[in-house]
């Protein structure tokens, strides 16, 4: 941090979640913990979702994380006074928010009750999404106060300058590549979660639902998403939050994973998983020297700034 108010700013935004949660009106948040107490208590079986944490810790350790995104820092949202409200991983204005260090997300399905009314696909939703969040909170940030505010100079591996400027470019609308190093963070750590999805999904012996509905959520959150599946959205308008829903995954599939997985495949045929993890590992120490060599040593001198680094992100600030 540089500035000698950043962390009397930050300590003050991370001790009040209110203006978070006050997003979402319709919504109850309860701490992650006490929502697992909960459905445990009422006969819901919520061990493949400890499961699943245990194993994302073993895996993240070897990655070089030290802490884990605290549960009673996931607030995650049911009891909805909304008719027809439909919660998830891809519910609007969710997710991991960084000065806050909170994550924010909604039980997975219709959300009047407290109780999901599809325990195993709400289940792997909320480990894919703190799976996911985790890697958010562990990825390396620097802060800068500049006047009173704090500006997020360093994300992982992506930068910003004071004045706004970001060091890579947002894709082209329809791309099927990225060339945007937020894509890639985002695509990284959801692949990552996913994987842990499944194989969590593996080990409680869930299996596919047969119908539409429960198919796509269940592979949306083990990552096994066909592009059939990303294609076949309707060509009528969506009339209600499910259907918002659906769309809204098909978006973020398109736009992040598929994109992801491209550039996986562009730079590391045949070594996709070692440059995962070597960008995973970048992210979360904020030193790209390592992945940069192995880039340059099979692409050439300067790949990752070849490949990223707008033409703008240097020029010199107008007075």
């Amino acid at each position: 941090m540089v500035g000698a108010r950043a962390l009397d700013i930050l300590a003050a935004l991370r001790a009040d979640s209110s203006e978070l949660t006050a997003i979402h009106p319709d919504h109850t948040f309860r701490p992650a913990p006490d929502r697992l107490a909960l459905w445990q208590g009422s006969g819901i079986d919520t061990s493949p979702f400890h499961s699943g944490f245990y194993a994302a810790w073993n895996r993240y350790t070897e990655l070089g994380l030290s802490q884990m995104l605290p549960l009673h820092r996931v607030l995650v949202g049911a009891e909805s006074t909304r008719s027809g409200a439909f919660g998830g991983f891809h519910h609007p204005d969710q997710g991991y928010r960084h000065l806050q260090m909170f994550a924010v997300v909604t039980v997975y399905g219709p959300m009047e009750s407290g109780f999901p009314e599809r325990p195993e696909l709400a289940l792997l939703d909320l480990l894919r999404a703190y799976a996911h969040d985790c890697l958010h909170y562990g990825s390396r940030r620097r802060y800068v106060d500049v006047g009173g505010e704090l500006v997020r100079t360093q994300y992982g591996i992506n930068f910003r300058r004071v004045s706004g400027r970001t060091y890579s470019a947002a894709d082209p609308e329809g791309s099927s590549y990225t060339r945007n190093l937020g894509v890639v963070m985002e695509g990284a750590c959801d692949r990552e979660a996913r994987r842990i999805t499944r194989e969590a999904a593996d080990r409680a012996g869930f299996r596919e639902p047969a119908d539409p509905t429960g198919r796509l959520a269940f592979r949306d959150t083990t990552g096994t998403l066909t592009r059939e599946d990303v294609a076949s959205a309707s060509s009528r308008e969506a009339t209600d939050e499910a259907d918002r829903y659906a769309e809204a995954l098909r978006r973020y599939e398109a736009g992040v994973n598929h994109r992801y997985a491209s550039f996986l495949d562009e730079f590391a045929p045949g070594e996709e998983e070692e440059l995962h993890a070597l960008l995973l590992r970048a992210v979360i120490s904020g030193d790209t020297r390592p992945l940069s060599g192995w880039l340059d040593s099979r692409h050439g001198p300067g790949t990752l700034t070849g490949a990223f680094l707008t033409d703008s992100y240097f020029a010199p600030s107008a007075d």
